[in-house]
């Protein structure tokens, strides 16, 4: 199959997988894999893991968001951690991998789009997420409340006061405190709730 042909049959989706792309061109899969190989060598074709792949930016429009792959390279997931901080301005610097949260093993992925980084949830902590509509894109973020509570509960150690004074919050006032104070409690961990409170206490003080 000629690129011009194929771009056509696949140009609408965002992401497609190594099955989807043979079911399209009807062609053998040996011919697909060695014509993708080729079209990646030539930048026609993005490389997102293994077996899932994008049209390269040139021949895209709109460009393909990195919110997208976070949501769909590794599913289910959504974005949280210092990632979503930073999205809702809670911590001043920038974070250039997109970190995210999912019910399976822990998985990170580099590719021309970023660096996708998934932390393990038990099935049971895996809420609290909502979409947004960032440049035109539905991406699945952590509430603000639940990516604090993801962060704390994913990095080892006591959040102690001075630990969390360290973080450099800021715009504490997007977050909702009896919001956090009850995701706190479906917690059931006295570390998660001593790290909420400790927060509410510094930012309230």
């Amino acid at each position: 199959m000629k690129w011009p042909d194929f771009l056509r049959l696949v140009s609408e989706l965002p992401l497609f997988d190594l099955p989807t792309a043979v079911q399209l061109s009807g062609e053998p899969r040996s011919r697909v894999v060695t014509q993708l190989s080729r079209w990646i060598g030539a930048e026609k074709v993005v490389p997102l893991r293994r077996g899932l792949y994008s049209v390269g930016a040139l021949y895209r429009k709109p460009r393909l968001s990195p919110l997208q792959v976070a949501n769909e390279v590794y599913r289910p997931s959504y974005l949280s951690c210092l990632w979503a901080l930073s999205f809702y301005g809670l911590v001043p610097d920038a974070v250039p991998t997109y970190q995210s949260v999912t019910p399976r093993v822990t998985r990170r992925f580099a590719n021309a789009l970023g660096t996708f980084a998934y932390s393990t949830l038990k099935q049971g902590l895996f809420w609290g997420a909502a979409t947004h509509q960032v440049d035109g894109v539905s991406a699945s973020i952590a509430e603000p409340e639940k990516a604090l509570l993801d962060l704390w509960h994913l990095t080892p150690g006591e959040w102690t006061r001075d630990r969390l004074a360290a973080m450099r919050f800021q715009q504490t006032e997007r977050i909702d405190r009896d919001r956090l104070d009850r995701y706190a409690d479906r917690w059931q961990s006295p570390r998660i709730r001593r790290a909420a409170s400790r927060w509410l206490g510094l930012v309230e003080a």
